[in-house]
């Protein structure tokens, strides 16, 4: 990414009206490349226990994964989907030994220095990508009322609230491998907003209005503002809620000192110190 532009992002994590937390996230930067970014969203599934332990590993793996990427000779894609393989075989094995059936969605991108983006996508964790507050792109559920909709047995607003909409056609931790959906960004710029979330907070917004809060508002204030809409509108059943909100921008530049220069004849003046300044839940089908 060329170096006038800066990324500012923001995380949300909240348990809804869950007795528990089994979404889970990570925001990354990469501890040797200046601008390299991973930032991934993890919704678990498999009771109390088994859908926090699925989302926990996710993003264990991650932070390994992450950790070997070199972004100047390794190919993003292909790390997300080693990620992705990595995480699905070790969460098959948590279900053998544990005698449970964790599994997990994932949403997953990584920005390199040079600004490409890569996503990859499994479940209905979504991606979103937003340019000067339009939507460019977003990720597809890999879901059965998803299906319905591609087939057109079914409206977008009857899939919002079908009653099978909890059902996970394809994900992590299955006992088949799980289908990969990778996307890629060739260029991010000023304008360009990201949304990383689980489905506890797209369920309850278009892409219209995710776009328009993104435009708005800095990320953090996105985020605090789609979990508080998302739980008053969940009405006392919201699911957990995680999401990622990161937006490209200029950084800034400190104004032009106007003050005209002193006479060299007069005594500098003393520095002084400045003062410091949730619904039924999923299933994935085996």
């Amino acid at each position: 990414m060329p170096s006038t532009f800066r990324l500012l992002a923001a995380t949300g994590l909240h348990q809804g009206d869950r007795a528990y937390q089994q979404d889970q996230l990570v925001l990354l930067p990469h501890p040797r490349a200046h601008g390299c970014l991973l930032g991934l969203v993890a919704d678990g599934m498999g009771g109390r226990s088994g859908g926090r332990l699925a989302a926990d590993q996710v993003v264990i793996t991650a932070r390994q994964v992450f950790e070997r990427f070199a972004p100047g000779t390794d190919d993003a894609v292909q790390m997300l989907e080693r990620l992705a393989s990595e995480a699905h075989l070790l969460i098959r094995l948590i279900a053998i030994s544990a005698e449970q059936e964790p599994h997990s969605t994932l949403a997953v991108f990584v920005i390199t220095p040079q600004g490409e983006c890569a996503w990859a996508h499994a479940g209905d964790s979504r991606l979103y990508h937003f340019r000067n507050g339009k939507l460019v792109f977003h990720t597809s559920d890999h879901s059965y009322v998803q299906t319905l909709v591609d087939q057109g047995e079914i409206t977008l607003e009857e899939a919002r609230d079908h009653p099978q909409s909890n059902i996970l056609l394809n994900c992590l931790g299955t006992a088949r491998d799980p289908q990969i959906t990778i996307h890629r960004i060739p260029q991010l710029r000023k304008g360009d907003a990201l949304l990383a979330c689980s489905d506890g907070i797209w369920h309850h917004f278009d892409p219209g209005a995710l776009a328009a809060v993104l435009q708005t508002l800095s990320p953090r204030e996105a985020c605090e503002f789609l979990v508080e809409r998302a739980h008053a509108r969940a009405g006392g059943s919201g699911d957990n809620m995680s999401l990622i909100a990161l937006k490209v921008d200029k950084p800034e530049t400190a104004p032009a000192d106007s003050t005209p220069p002193r006479s060299r004849k007069r005594a500098p003046r003393a520095a002084h110190a400045a003062p410091p300044a949730p619904a039924g839940r999923k299933k994935a089908q085996l």
